[in-house]
């Protein structure tokens, strides 16, 4: 990073990320924000309930706390995504359980989908998020709006 480029990712105002993982996913989840932790404390985070939970408990990091997923925190976290003030999803899914809220997952990842957020839905890809330079240097809350449909 050049000097300048530091001195703006100073001045400009924190990112948000918003971390989810199903029961099936914690221990992934806390095992990655544990080896990250020195970045994720860098940007304002918020997570489901329990998640939200374990990441101050377990990794000690300062989150925003949210509904639990299956009361509705999948679904303010997309709402948080609509509204332009999430800049990234961490969302570990566990795919081989079912889930009682699915409607607000889906709602989740179509939110970013449309609205054109980042997110990871596996170790693989949190991780390249995680390290790339451009979650660094772009400025919060700024992806290209998406493509109205006519």
């Amino acid at each position: 990073m050049t000097e300048n480029q530091e001195r703006l990712a100073e001045l400009a105002p924190k990112k948000t990320l918003a971390i989810v993982a199903h029961d099936g996913k914690k221990p992934d989840l806390i095992a990655w924000a544990t080896f990250n932790r020195g970045t994720l404390a860098q940007y304002n985070l918020i997570a489901t309930g329990t998640t939200g939970k374990l990441l101050h408990e377990k990794v000690g990091l300062e989150v925003e706390r949210l509904q639990s997923g299956p009361y509705g925190g999948d679904a303010q976290i997309a709402a948080r995504v609509v509204e332009g003030k999430v800049d990234v999803v961490f969302f570990f899914v566990d795919p081989l359980d079912k889930h009682p809220h699915e409607p607000d997952i889906q709602t989740l990842l179509r939110a970013c989908t449309v609205h054109n957020i980042p997110i990871a839905t596996n170790l693989a890809t949190a991780d390249l998020i995680i390290a790339s330079e451009s979650l660094r240097l772009t400025a919060p809350n700024c992806a290209p709006a998406a493509v109205e449909s006519q």
